[in-house]
C-alpha cells in the first residue's frame, strides 16, 4: 500500500492509496489531523466520481511509530444523498470533530454542512448534526484555534448550477464555536467581484487575521486567475472585500498554516491554467513576501486539494491528490527545506 520516493535528501513523498483501493476509484479532496496520541488521521470522500451516488466519506489510521495505514472504513454514509470535503480537526480538549458536505441535488450549489464528534480517537462517531443548512453551504478547510478559545470554521457558499463554473456570488465564510456556550455562530463574510470560495485563515494576533481563497469563475486556461486575499482585523468578526493577491489560482483549493514559530505557509498552485505545480511558499515577516518556495509537485498529475498541518515533531505533513483524483499523497518536510537557498 505504501511506496516512497526523494523529491530531495529532505523532502519524502508517499503514496497513501491509489484507485485500486476498495473505496471507489474517486478519492477527494482528502484531509489529515495528527490527534494528541501521535496517531495521524485520514478521512476523504470515496466512491465511482466527483457527482457519482453514494459517495461516503471513510477513514484510515496510521498508529505512532508505525509505518503501516489501517484498512479504509466508512465513517459517514447517507442513504439517499451523495457525500463530499471532509474536514478532521481535533480541539484542545482532544474531542475529534469531522465536518463534511452532503449534496441533496445535481449540483454542489444544493450542498449542506453536517459534522459528527469523536471522543475516543476517531474509533466511534456520535450520530450526524446539521451545522449549516442553507443550500449551497460547504466545508474545505480545517479550522483554527483563535486567540480567544474559539473555532474558528472556514466554510462557503457555491451559487450557481453549472458544473464547471464557480458563480460569481459565491463567497467565503466563517463559523464560530465557543466552547464554554457550546454554540456554533457566525462570523463574518467575504465578498469579492468574481466570487471567492474555500477560505483558508491564520491568526496574527488577537485581531489581526488574514485569509486567502479559491478564486470564482470557471476552469478555463487564463492568465488573470488569482488566489483572493483578505483581512480582519476585528477578530474575524469581519472581513475586507477580498481582492486579487500576487499568487495564480487555477480555480483551485489552498491551505494556510503559522507555524509555531510565527512564520506563515501558504501551499496552492503557481499556476493560472493547471493544478499543477503545488508549491510551498514561507513568510517570515506576517503576509508581507514569500521570498522562500518549493515546488512539491511536478509534472502532469493535477496535484490538487493540498491540507497541510505541522506534526509534533515540528516537521509539516502536506496532504494532496493527483492522477485524476484517484490517489492520495503525503509529502513531509523541514521548514529549512524551505527556507535553504533555492
Amino acid at each position: 500500500m505504501l511506496s516512497a520516493s526523494s523529491l530531495a535528501a529532505e523532502v519524502r513523498t508517499e503514496k497513501l492509496f491509489g484507485p485500486e483501493t476498495p473505496t471507489g476509484r474517486y478519492k477527494h479532496p482528502a484531509c489529515i489531523e495528527q490527534l494528541d496520541n501521535g496517531d495521524l488521521y485520514l478521512v476523504w470522500y470515496g466512491g465511482g466520481g466527483e457527482y457519482a451516488e453514494s459517495t461516503a466519506i471513510f477513514a484510515s489510521r496510521r498508529p505512532a511509530g508505525s509505518n503501516s495505514w489501517t484498512r479504509p472504513r466508512k465513517i459517514a454514509s447517507d442513504p439517499f444523498r451523495s457525500l463530499g470535503n471532509g474536514v478532521i480537526w481535533q480541539g484542545p480538549d482532544k474531542r475529534v470533530w469531522l465536518f463534511y458536505v452532503v449534496r441533496y441535488g445535481e449540483t454542489w450549489s444544493s450542498s449542506r454542512i453536517q459534522m459528527k464528534i469523536s471522543t475516543d480517537r476517531g474509533e466511534t462517531w456520535s450520530d450526524p448534526s446539521v451545522l449549516a443548512s442553507e443550500p449551497g453551504m460547504m466545508v474545505r478547510n480545517r479550522p483554527i484555534l483563535l486567540a480567544n478559545g474559539d473555532y474558528l470554521l472556514p466554510v462557503y457558499h457555491e451559487t450557481g448550477d453549472d458544473r464547471e463554473v464557480v458563480g460569481p456570488n459565491s463567497t467565503s465564510r466563517f463559523l464560530r464555536f465557543n466552547p464554554k456556550t457550546r454554540q456554533w455562530t457566525e462570523s463574518g463574510i467575504i465578498r469579492s467581484p468574481k466570487g471567492n470560495i474555500q477560505p483558508a485563515p491564520v491568526q496574527i494576533d488577537a485581531n489581526h487575521l488574514i485569509a486567502y481563497c479559491r478564486r470564482g469563475g470557471g476552469y478555463g486556461p487564463g492568465t488573470e486567475g488569482f488566489l483572493i486575499r483578505s483581512e480582519s482585523r476585528d477578530g474575524g468578526n469581519t472581513w475586507t472585500p477580498g481582492v486579487d493577491s500576487k499568487f495564480p489560482n487555477p480555480n483551485s483549493a489552498v491551505d494556510f498554516l503559522r507555524l509555531r514559530n510565527g512564520h506563515l505557509l501558504l501551499i496552492y498552485n503557481h499556476s493560472g491554467a493547471e493544478r499543477t505545480p503545488l508549491r510551498v511558499a514561507i513568510s517570515t515577516d506576517n503576509d508581507k513576501s514569500y521570498p522562500h518556495f518549493k515546488d512539491i509537485g511536478v509534472g502532469p498529475h493535477d496535484y490538487a486539494y493540498p491540507i497541510v498541518i505541522q506534526l509534533h515533531d515540528g516537521r509539516i505533513a502536506a496532504l494532496y491528490t493527483s492522477e485524476k483524483r484517484t490517489q492520495i499523497n503525503l509529502t513531509t518536510f523541514d521548514e529549512a527545506d524551505i527556507l535553504k537557498p533555492q
